[in-house]
């Protein structure tokens, strides 16, 4: 049995650590017409090295490796247990499967980086193939796992997302039975090639072993995400972040806006304090990226310019998740409080606050409960920053406004870096997304003037954007806010109505300002549904699925905006309710020469069809009324 001398294993480590160096350091130096050179070198004395590993030290005879397929040899189980002959892990035949093994992993690896990927499964099988030969072990578990990695890695890349899926959960299964039943900190692949006297500490094999199942929860939250299984995705996410901090192995504004993109799954299934936290522990994280470099320091050096443009950007993105954080908590407390013509629910409201009491006095068990970001440094910034915003849901006015400012403060930064000028698609988002603050803050709101001058700020918002955009080239964008300020408008009218109505007698004054409402709401419902027609100026003869509903909606709202126009002339009053037939008649006998778009609008469709038997008959009676009149 030949084995080596320890000049002839300097020399086979003396290769492997020139293979590192090209591949991990000279490689990023190389050429653009030659960028593999680093990583073919690299590859040649890797093959030396396995050739030397094959010659010497040779543990057990190959020719009794098994001739099974590779796929049906990976071990079900990660449990280490002995399966027909296995060979213990840190035993000389065990020792010499792990060193092949590495080499056969760090071929694969080089394969798929020099974009050989049918090569590099077969050298990351072989290298599987070998160590299913041994019982996991100190000396070979981390390149159990980090092959399985790799493998997950390369199947994902081909949309085989079940097949990634196996590899990763065997990765993950095998950390967790290692830790359980060792625990010890394990050799690194490297270690296997370095001499006793450059051996790793602990600490760093340490730290290199969680690095690796940390890729693993990583690759397995994407994968979890490209099979729709959200919640599972969103768990293993915010775990490869927590430890990511723990081990001090995160680039500040890429693991910010991880944290900032998680926190946005946390707010669609309404779980306001996980999402807060991401976000707290993201502004918090975001922040040790640095001072963001002056405008005259980034006209001087291009380093500081692109590190300007950076820190500006990402940290504008946090603001937007912190703007949709604000106004979904606003707008899921409305739907939580509303009643079923959209109101304030006085009864409901003082139910959540008599259980709110309760819920405060677990507040701090459910707390604990929740996975935590932060070192001992971080930790009490993001607790500071989380304080600034509740993430209970607002249950009066004075509540929902402090929600609404801590929003407000984040439109206004997310707006100095998306500007209309670069930025309009994102700057019009903003605005839309902090009118939509003003629209939740003002159902909080019990005095029907202030709610009005609310809606007031959004049309001052919206309308010159509407009035300015090129419709040709934003045409969804101008749509959006057509139909928007039509809505806006439409509600003013109403909260006007409802004032009005309060009124013993209405002056001329209030009825211009009402008329007005009216007319501003019909104008805009009106350029929306100019905005469907084709060229040539006809409306389509069926409705695209998107536009469906709110073109009849719109058609709808006309058809009240018109009959609600006051007039002291009977010939205008006939005018405003002909019209308003005309646009009821619309909807009902679109629906009945499409019935599959009754759905859409039912609630809308059965008043029409009452208005379209209601009208004619007041509308005959005013004809009458002006015949005698005559």
């Amino acid at each position: 049995m030949a084995t080596f001398n320890s000049s002839e294993w300097r020399s086979v480590c003396d290769k492997f650590r020139r293979a590192q160096n090209l591949s991990e350091i000279e490689s990023r130096k190389d050429p653009e017409n030659d960028p593999f050179r680093s990583k073919y070198n690299a590859r040649e004395l890797l093959k030396e090295i396995y050739s030397d590993l094959k010659n010497f030290d040779t543990g057990e005879n190959d020719d009794n490796e098994s001739d099974q397929p590779i796929s049906e040899q990976l071990p079900d189980r990660a449990e280490g247990e002995c399966s027909g002959n296995r060979y213990a892990g840190d035993s000389p035949a065990g020792l010499r499967s792990a060193k092949l093994g590495v080499i056969e992993y760090y071929l694969g690896v080089n394969h798929v980086e020099t974009e050989e990927l049918s090569a590099g499964e077969e050298h990351l099988m072989n290298c599987i193939k070998l160590l299913d030969k041994c019982n996991i072990s100190q000396e070979n578990v981390s390149v159990f796992i980090q092959a399985r990695n790799q493998l997950g890695i390369l199947w994902a890349s081909r949309d085989e997302i079940e097949k990634a899926q196996g590899f990763l959960e065997s990765a993950e299964s095998m950390y967790v039975w290692y830790m359980k039943e060792v625990g010890q900190p394990p050799m690194d692949l490297t270690d296997l090639f370095l001499a006793e006297e450059e051996a790793l500490s602990q600490q760093e094999r340490t730290k290199r072993f969680e690095m690796a199942y940390t890729h693993t929860l990583y690759y397995l939250a994407q994968v979890y995400k490209n099979l729709e299984q959200y919640e599972k995705a969103g768990r293993y996410c915010h775990s490869t972040l927590q430890r990511q901090l723990q081990f001090n192995q995160f680039v500040p504004l890429e693991w910010a806006i991880n944290a900032a993109t998680l926190s946005q799954y946390y707010i669609t299934k309404s779980r306001y304090m996980e999402g807060r936290h991401c976000l707290a522990a993201a502004t918090v994280i975001a922040g040790l990226a640095g001072e963001v470099p002056s405008e005259a320091a980034a006209q001087e050096n291009e380093a500081e310019c692109e590190k300007r443009e950076q820190l500006r950007q990402k940290r504008a993105e946090i603001a937007r998740c912190w703007i949709k954080y604000c106004l979904n908590l606003l707008q899921d407390a409305k739907k939580l409080l509303e009643d079923n013509i959209g109101e304030l629910d006085t009864d409901r409201q003082a139910e959540l606050k008599r259980a709110r009491q309760q819920e405060e006095e677990e507040k701090e068990r459910g707390r604990k409960s929740a996975v935590l970001f932060g070192s001992s440094d971080t930790f009490d910034s993001i607790c500071s920053l989380e304080e600034k915003v509740s993430c209970a849901f607002p249950l009066d006015f004075d509540e929902a406004r402090a929600v609404f400012l801590s929003g407000q403060v984040y439109v206004t930064q997310a707006k100095e870096y998306f500007e209309m000028d670069g930025h309009v698609t994102d700057h019009i988002e903003i605005l839309q997304d902090h009118s939509a603050l003003f629209k939740a803050l003002s159902f909080f709101e019990e005095d029907l003037e202030r709610r009005c001058k609310m809606h007031k700020r959004r049309v001052d918002m919206l309308e010159p954007l509407c009035r300015d955009l090129n419709a040709q080239y934003y045409l969804l964008i101008c749509r959006q806010l057509q139909f928007e300020l039509a809505e806006t408008y439409y509600e003013m009218m109403d909260l006007k109505l409802a004032i009005a109505d309060k009124q013993d007698e209405l002056d001329a004054h209030t009825v211009k300002k009402f008329n007005h409402l009216c007319t501003a709401s019909m104008k805009y419902y009106q350029m929306f549904l100019d905005s469907i027609r084709s060229p040539e100026g006809k409306f389509p003869e069926k409705l695209e699925d998107e536009v469906l509903r709110p073109a009849l909606v719109a058609k709808f709202r006309m058809a009240r905006l018109h009959s609600r126009l006051i007039s002291p002339s009977p010939a205008t009053q006939l005018e405003n309710l002909s019209n308003s037939l005309c646009c009821y008649n619309f909807l009902v006998q679109y629906c009945e020469e499409n019935p599959e778009a009754r759905p859409a609008v039912e609630t809308e469709l059965e008043l029409s069809e009452e208005m379209v038997s209601l009208l004619p008959l007041k509308i005959n009676r005013l004809k009458a009324k002006l015949a005698s009149s005559n």
